[in-house]
């Protein structure tokens, strides 16, 4: 007779990962225990990454003593859609995308399981960009890793949100002094308090969490990694698809827009705003905050296809 305190050797959300994983196409083992190792320890993982773990500050000690090249992120060329192993960078293998507040709130009110693959125009990366929601209605709130990783972070710590089945039960499984299970409502209202805030959007997405979408994050310029990777020539992050644009009739060139915009996009001119449409993400919070509506969103084809997920789903359903 089984000792009914005899705890599994294996958690339930792990064993959910592992099968999703066996049916994952090209999902290898070493894939398999990399997502283990990122979803298991991700405060480690993270805070190594952005170099403010003792680890890497040692690593970083020991270069200089040896005068090597100091620690930074790696510089890549910019991601292409090839998937030959000479052109697979660090950015096709984990990275966001930049999703205005209304395209965030959409990912969040998902209320069906939905398969979305080969979004190469969208996610401008060679790995990692299918959107396969299992359950989307099950969504985590997680302390930020990148936040908690920093000597003075921004607050509130609780704005990273895992979405679906088997990233979210993983998540409260594995991290239940860090995490809890919110609604979907209650993902919105954190979405737009972010926003409020001046943090931009990403929906995440990476090779070792089975080559999909898992999360939104909700980013601040001075905590962020990937934000931080980009500014250090590592392209994590891919645009919206749309820039600013400024009506300079309503413009009064107040400067509030230059003070909020998270990618120093925007600067003051003598009578309007200025928009720099190459450092641009299209993210949309400077267009949240302009008081004056001088300020708005529009389609760059240059920059991209933007990931709004009813009309992809909408999409999907007119091919069958």
């Amino acid at each position: 007779m089984k000792n009914k305190f005899t705890l599994p050797l294996v958690s339930r959300s792990t064993i959910a990962f592992t099968k999703e994983a066996r049916k994952t196409p090209s999902f290898s083992f070493w894939d398999w225990l990399h997502g283990l190792i990122y979803a298991r320890f991700p405060y480690l993982y993270i805070a190594i990454g952005v170099g403010e773990h003792p680890i890497a500050r040692f690593y970083t000690q020991i270069q200089n003593k040896l005068h090597r090249i100091r620690l930074r992120p790696v510089k890549v060329k910019k991601a292409t859609h090839s998937t030959s192993a000479e052109t697979i960078t660090f950015a096709d293998t984990y990275h966001g995308k930049v999703v205005p507040l209304k395209a965030a709130t959409e990912l969040v009110l998902i209320n069906q399981d939905i398969r979305i693959t080969n979004l190469e125009k969208i996610i401008p990366y060679a790995r990692a960009r299918d959107i396969i929601l299992q359950n989307p209605d099950h969504i985590a709130v997680l302390d930020c890793p990148c936040r908690s990783a920093r000597q003075h972070p921004c607050l509130p710590l609780d704005v990273c949100l895992i979405v679906g089945e088997p990233f979210a039960s993983f998540i409260l499984e594995h991290h239940p002094e860090h995490s809890r299970r919110i609604t979907p409502q209650e993902a919105v209202d954190i979405i737009q308090a972010e926003d409020a805030r001046g943090h931009v959007h990403h929906a995440f997405f990476k090779d070792a969490m089975l080559n999909r979408f898992y999360a939104i994050c909700n980013c601040c310029s001075c905590c962020c990694g990937a934000m931080q990777a980009q500014r250090n020539g590592t392209p994590m992050l891919a645009s919206s698809g749309y820039v600013c644009e400024v009506d300079e009739e309503l413009c009064i060139a107040c400067g509030e827009c230059n003070d909020i915009c998270p990618f120093g996009a925007l600067s003051l001119g003598e009578f309007s705003a200025n928009i720099n449409e190459e450092k641009c993400m299209g993210c949309g919070i400077c267009v949240s905050h302009c008081v004056q509506g001088a300020l708005s969103l529009r389609r760059e084809t240059s920059k991209g296809e933007p990931l709004e997920i009813v009309e992809l789903m909408k999409q999907a359903i007119t091919k069958f």
